[in-house]
């Protein structure tokens, strides 16, 4: 296990966990060597805390390199948080935003209704597969290990280049945006908020995001488990408003659902298409495979928990929409949660956009999670720079990897 050094700095030395050779450097009169720390006189030992910030910043951060312990990431995921993980990902702003784009490719009620149970299914049976493969290989970075095993090195390398170029600072930077846009709203009322405000904003929580998983694997998990907790409660604040409106006897949009004729077959691939972009994340538990406790339990048992239980959300919140608003209101609302609110919370209708906010920034804090991993395991493998498969040395966070992440989304 060879440890690098950045000189003169205590708290960000970085190990690389690919390398088994043993290797010594010393630096400051302190010898490194595969993952410890000694004194150039002595045995090596346990580095010292001297930072004095207490018992939580020790459990946040790890207990550190010790003698014959190499360094790479701990199993700090377990089945909560694997599910938080899944549900938080899956679940952004488009279910609050913008469900109705079923409804407009398919133009029934009662269809676009199957449509997205079948949707559900897919991604269930897709990342019931996933599971299979994450079993039998317990590497991080999902598709990246699998094409690996398969397919040989070339197509895993243009996978990770793909996806770490494009794919992910991408997506990254859409939910920070949408973040940004309803945080901001909550303030302006009166104008539409000032475009390089939202990109301040979006930067900001790109930033804190990166500081936080940077600083702390069960950090960047609490933050996770927090965020998924609050979104489903705005999902259950949501159903218990359409259940309210349905006992009141709203149930005209839901009783002739499937009157209008039906759809072309391109129109209901179309909705497909749409339905599986909104269930897109039920993947992201295998990006941090070697994190898991327990794997070959908690990673299927996360997925069959997780993957109904937004399928389930989502039948239900649009269930809740139709008991109070028509489908053409549906089309032409520019936040259907919003509307939804502004009807049925009255003076809590501030609730809808703050869970617009909250479900989006758990959202993106789990794609850096999963995102960072996979530049981690390219890398160690050599398909990406070898700096980014770097481990810090005490908290055990692949740093540098969720760095250039950010980097890129900027």
């Amino acid at each position: 296990m060879y440890q690098h050094a950045l000189p003169n700095s205590e708290h960000f030395r970085f190990t690389n966990g690919h390398n088994n050779v043993p290797n010594k450097n010393t630096i400051n009169g302190s010898t490194y060597t595969n993952g410890h720390v000694g004194t150039a006189d002595g045995p090596e030992t346990t580095e010292a805390d001297t930072s004095g910030s207490g018992r939580m910043r020790k459990s946040l951060e790890g207990r550190g390199s010790t003698q014959n312990d190499s360094i790479h990431l701990k199993r700090r995921v377990g089945l909560f948080s694997g599910v938080a993980l899944i549900v938080g990902t899956m679940i952004g702003s488009g279910i609050f935003v913008s469900p109705s784009g079923l409804l407009v490719r398919t133009g029934s009620v009662g269809v676009s209704f199957l449509i997205w149970l079948a949707c559900g299914l897919l991604s269930l049976l897709g990342a019931l597969s996933y599971a299979e493969l994450g079993t039998m290989n317990t590497s991080s970075g999902a598709e990246w290990a699998y094409f690996m095993d398969a397919f040989g090195p070339a197509p895993a390398f243009l996978f990770s280049w793909v996806s770490t170029l494009v794919l992910k600072p991408s997506q990254m930077a859409i939910i920070c945006l949408s973040f940004a846009q309803y945080a901001v709203e909550a303030f302006v009322s009166e104008c539409d908020p000032p475009i390089s405000v939202i990109k301040m904003v979006a930067l900001l929580a790109v930033i804190m995001i990166l500081f936080v998983n940077c600083y702390s694997v069960d950090l960047g998990m609490a933050v996770q488990n927090i965020f998924t907790a609050a979104k489903l409660v705005a999902v259950l604040i949501v159903i218990c408003g359409g259940a309210y409106k349905l006992a009141q006897g709203n149930v005209q949009h839901l009783t002739n659902a499937f009157n209008n004729p039906a759809p072309s077959v391109g129109a209901v691939a179309t909705a497909f298409y749409t339905g599986l972009w909104a269930y897109d994340g039920w993947n992201n538990l295998n990006y941090v495979t070697e994190e898991i406790q327990n794997p070959s339990k908690n990673l299927p048992r996360s997925i069959i928990i997780g993957i109904p239980l937004v399928t389930l959300c989502y039948a239900l919140i649009n269930i809740s929409y139709l008991a109070a608003m028509s489908p053409i209101e549906m089309i032409e609302s520019e936040a259907v949660a919003v509307t939804f609110g502004n009807r049925i919370l009255g003076a809590l209708a501030w609730l809808m956009p703050l869970s617009v906010t909250v479900s989006t920034f758990g959202s993106a804090n789990g794609t850096l999670f999963a995102a960072g991993r996979l530049c981690f395991a390219a890398s160690r493998e050599g398909h990406l720079l070898d700096i980014l498969s770097y481990v810090h040395v005490r908290r055990l966070t692949p740093a540098p990897g969720l760095i250039f992440h950010n980097l890129r989304e900027q």
